[in-house]
């Protein structure tokens, strides 16, 4: 690990900085997903690269699975703001509550491919919103991937709106995710994602939504067998730093900070789009036994225009400007 560090380092230009600060013993990095994930492997590699970059100043402990929020996932913006956590690759979705903007992410069927998405987030949409997150007390650094989010289920295929009808479908306790599925007829739940396994296991809940890199690492396989593939919303993810941490590091280490939270988080993002083609959707079926729908446009069409009040009311939530200069963008992107 320590060689995969140095060269990285190397190839960036990057040599260990001279002594020229003292910080505290440890700084907290959250998340809420396990180690086994593209952004939990890119926290290890961050903490890794800023400890030698620093010469062992700025040490980071990465703290899995929602451990400094007890699981209360929608919290942890708040735990950055605090100070109590020094650093974050987080959920927009989970930071949503604190920040509204970022709900943009989450309207219906808005973004139609990954090259969508990173036209927003290099453009002004996405300097505006992390403009908003550095208002509110969080430093963002660079932007991550979680991906497009997608329906696994215990009942039956989903091709139709229809075939949402009555299926209790875990939703993260925000606002926007619950009025889409009620929307479609299905009944959200709102579980922090802990809970939510726990009712998978013991079949109170029948579906979920999330990026489908995370069916195996949560062995969500285990009790969904249906997989229908949508991408009705994205999830970015985002490495920040509190604002209060932030003051306290020299400029000379700010900087390296961004430039090494840059470069991995665009390699974190590169890795958590690799493998979700055919090969990772037939290992799904051949290793697990789950069965896999892809929706057509015409599909997708269906489950848009149920959706479409949602988005409406939603937009004018987030900002009208807002949402417009984005649509703007995507209709340049093909």
């Amino acid at each position: 690990m320590i060689l995969r560090v140095v060269l990285f380092l190397a190839a960036l230009g990057l040599a260990p900085a001279p002594v020229s600060a003292q910080y505290k013993s440890e700084h907290k990095m959250s998340l809420v997903v396990t180690e086994d994930t593209a952004w939990g492997r890119a926290a290890n590699r961050f903490a890794d690269a800023i400890k030698y970059r620093t010469q062992g100043r700025i040490t980071i402990k990465n703290y899995f699975n929602s451990e400094l929020f007890a699981d209360k996932q929608t919290s942890e913006f708040h735990v950055l703001q605090q100070g109590r956590a020094d650093f974050a690759i987080g959920s927009t979705i989970n930071w949503s509550p604190h920040v509204k903007e970022l709900n943009l992410f989450a309207l219906p069927f808005l973004f139609p491919s990954y090259k969508a998405v990173d036209a927003v987030q290099a453009g002004e949409p996405g300097r505006r919103l992390f403009n908003h997150i550095e208002q509110k007390g969080v430093i963002p650094i660079a932007w991550g991937e979680n991906g497009f989010r997608e329906l696994t289920n215990s009942k039956r295929p989903i091709r139709r709106p229809d075939d949402l009808h009555g299926l209790k479908v875990r939703v993260v306790g925000v606002a926007i995710f619950v009025e889409i599925f009620q929307a479609l007829g299905a009944e959200p739940v709102t579980l922090n994602w802990g809970q939510a396994q726990a009712a998978f296991r013991e079949g109170h809940v029948d579906a979920q939504e999330n990026p489908i890199a995370l069916i195996v690492p949560y062995r969500i396989w285990a009790h969904h067998r249906h997989v229908t593939l949508w991408r009705y919303a994205i999830d970015p993810v985002i490495l920040s730093v509190s604002a209060r941490t932030w003051a306290t590091f020299s400029r000379e280490d700010q900087s390296a900070i961004r430039k090494l939270g840059e470069e991995i988080m665009a390699e974190q993002k590169k890795e958590s789009r690799e493998g979700l083609d055919g090969l990772f959707l037939n290992n799904l079926q051949r290793l697990y036994g789950m069965e896999t729908v892809q929706l057509s446009p015409i599909e997708i069409k269906a489950f848009r225009d149920k959706t479409r009040p949602v988005y409406g009311k939603w937009a004018e939530e987030i900002g009208a400007d807002l949402v417009r200069s984005v649509e703007k963008i995507l209709e340049s992107v093909k």
